[in-house]
């Protein structure tokens, strides 16, 4: 079934972009007023709003291409009665490229207008004016503006920022234009992108699987919910951590965290950490059915480590951020040269004082998995064993032969302490 309402993240997509090119306004799609009820008035996007953004912008439009796979979200008299041509080129919307017949049609649509009115600009807008646009746009650009792929699509990403941000398309356009190895990684999504979590219907609110048009594929996307990204993230409040970096392009952001939720058999999208128990009546029994051990509180912030590998160390956030971290080393225990992989900590980071200087130190207290065995379902006190025997003992050993080199590392890493239960009171 199709949605009746404003499309998915449609709300707080900006409404438009810069001209391209001096020749192309890229946009998302107007919605008319009978969205009304459904769209707050500062997210509006009427028809008629349109001439005040051309009159702002000095310009005049003389075409407006709509890519759109429906007729519904406004009334395309509303745009022929200022003057404009409108002209509809279907074309679909979920995880697919434009087809090469779509593309030919656009450019030969785009180059008679050209040809007869070099100084009016063309409107294009598919759902929300990046993917299904910004293809089309840098095609024509490649094509007859004899520009290179890789130009068109910074000259895109500039005007409609954060530009194509889908990988597939940017993949499509060089496989035609250039090299497909040369194509870029796909931008962080934008933050509007995490306005709706409905999987199940394509950019124009269509059902995935209803017919939807000529294609360059039949991949679809998945069912699972989009991981929310927060750019600029702050690793530790009030200090600068060396050697970490925030993961903020794909594939390796997604991968990385549909790693560490594979390992903690986490079946749906966000943080996969375990989540803390208030300690109240009800949950007091559970202190008569195990043996419990007790830490000391930190002032700390809550980060799971991945170690994948020489160079591959990644922190993960309750906000499900990836950061990776350099110069950070997990010897094999039985093979030091090795470096240690498919291994999932849980931890938080701490700033001590040493000196009046703040010191960062990474503080363990569980283990998810190690080199890929789940020891994660193992008692506590092997999982406690575990840790100091494969995870911090190796690192000595190799600072003690000075191969590793602590001064160099962005944070110390330890195990938390933890006590037997009856020791409650003094730890407290």
């Amino acid at each position: 079934m199709s949605h009746t309402g404003p499309p998915p993240r449609w709300r707080n997509c900006p409404r438009r972009g810069q001209p391209v090119a001096g020749k192309f306004l890229p946009m998302k799609t107007m919605l008319g007023p009978r969205y009304d009820d459904q769209v707050p008035e500062e997210n509006r996007f009427h028809p008629g709003m349109l001439s005040n953004f051309l009159k702002s912008l000095k310009v005049k439009m003389g075409l407006l291409v709509d890519l759109t796979n429906t007729t519904r979200f406004y009334d395309r008299n509303d745009i022929e009665k200022e003057g404009i041509k409108y002209v509809k080129l279907q074309c679909r919307g979920h995880g697919e490229s434009p087809s090469k017949e779509t593309t030919t049609s656009f450019i030969s649509i785009c180059e008679h207008f050209i040809e007869k009115n070099p100084t009016e600009i063309i409107g294009v807008h598919c759902t929300h004016g990046f993917n299904r646009t910004g293809f089309l746009v840098c095609g024509y650009l490649v094509e007859k503006m004899d520009w290179s792929v890789e130009a068109a699509v910074a000259a895109f990403t500039q005007a409609r920022a954060p530009g194509i941000y889908k990988g597939e398309y940017l993949k499509e356009l060089f496989r035609r234009y250039g090299d497909e190895e040369d194509s870029p990684p796909a931008p962080a999504l934008p933050e509007w992108c995490f306005d709706d979590d409905d999987e199940d219907v394509d950019d124009d609110g269509k059902s995935v699987g209803q017919d939807s048009g000529p294609s360059s594929s039949g991949s679809s996307a998945g069912k699972r919910k989009k991981e929310k990204l927060k750019l600029g993230a702050v690793f530790l409040e009030g200090i600068t951590v060396k050697g970490v970096s925030q993961i903020t392009t794909q594939p390796k952001l997604g991968e990385t965290q549909r790693m560490c939720q594979r390992m903690a058999e986490w079946e749906r999208s966000g943080f996969p950490g375990a989540q803390p128990v208030s300690m109240d009546r009800t949950n007091l029994r559970f202190m008569e059915q195990k043996q419990y051990k007790v830490s000391w509180k930190a002032d700390g912030t809550r980060y799971m480590m991945l170690i994948n590998g020489k160079n591959e160390v990644f922190m993960i956030d309750r906000d499900n951020t990836i950061f990776h971290i350099a110069n950070l080393e997990f010897p094999f225990r039985k093979d030091p040269r090795v470096h240690l992989a498919n291994t999932l900590l849980d931890g938080e980071m701490i700033i001590d004082k040493v000196d009046g200087q703040p010191v960062p130190r990474y503080l363990i207290y569980d283990i998810i998995k190690f080199n890929g065995q789940p020891v994660g379902q193992c008692p506590f006190n092997i999982r406690l064993l575990c840790m100091e025997k494969e995870i911090i003992s190796p690192r000595k050993e190799k600072m003690k032969t000075g191969q590793i080199d602590k001064t160099k590392e962005p944070f110390s890493v330890r195990n938390k302490p933890f006590f037997d239960i009856h020791l409650s009171r003094k730890v407290m």
